[in-house]
């Protein structure tokens, strides 16, 4: 598929972050909602500071890798399918490309095009790329949406461990007595920040995008603190 040309008229479109935007959030919310989720956990039960501290560090190495893990395997999935898709639609341009440039007219008379315009846009499109057009209106793969597995691994697993930092900073330097509820304000007012913030980038209402990942995540703290002090007291 041919790159695209792009006209900038100082518009500025989200779609095109959309490929990074996804997993770095997800990356920071799951890296900063386990974490302290983890860190409440095990002091809930009691322990030390060292085995709350290395229970901290493990939970950030093994959900960088993790995470790292799944987005490539799950991108790596969908570029498989995208380029099957482009290899069967390069094919069929190769031995029926009549065919296939009365479907491209047939779908842009499905969308509103007189047959006549119709015939004229998909004779142009396949004359400058036929690929592309085919890609783009038939199977619905742009450029900007097109799946990148290493992008997507990379920005999680960073984002992952940024998100966990903190609580496995305060874990280290807070007494062991105030660390519950270090760790809990400061991932609330963390999750409000970054909630906001995706919000904003993706053009949604901030309060909402704010409001619904600090809820979610102090759900999880609740929960696993509610774990942790439950299996402590039996052990």
């Amino acid at each position: 598929m041919a790159p695209n040309t792009k006209v900038n008229r100082g518009e500025v479109h989200r779609s095109d972050r959309i490929g990074w935007l996804r997993a770095a959030v997800l990356g920071a919310n799951d890296g900063l909602i386990s974490t302290s989720s983890l860190v409440v956990g095990v002091a809930a039960a009691g322990p030390s500071r060292a085995a709350i501290l290395l229970a901290a560090v493990a939970g950030l190495a093994a959900g960088a890798l993790s995470m790292a893990a799944g987005e490539y395997v799950s991108v790596s999935s969908q570029a498989d399918t995208e380029r099957a898709d482009l290899d069967l639609e390069r094919g069929e341009l190769a031995t029926s490309p009549e065919a296939e440039q009365a479907e491209l007219a047939g779908l842009y008379i499905a969308r509103g095009l007189s047959r006549e315009l119709a015939a004229q846009v998909a004779d142009q499109l396949m004359a400058h790329d036929a690929l592309g057009a085919h890609a783009r209106d038939e199977l619905g793969i742009h450029e900007t949406t097109r799946a990148r597995p290493t992008q997507a691994a990379l920005a999680s697993a960073a984002c992952f461990a940024v998100g966990a930092a903190p609580p496995a900073v305060l874990a280290a330097l807070v007494p062991t007595g105030a660390l519950t509820p270090a760790v809990v304000a400061v991932t609330l007012g963390l999750l409000l920040a970054l909630g906001s913030a995706a919000a904003r980038l993706g053009g949604a209402p901030l309060t909402r995008g704010a409001l619904r990942v600090a809820f979610w995540g102090a759900v999880a703290m609740g929960c696993t603190a509610a774990v942790g002090r439950l299996f402590g007291a039996v052990v």
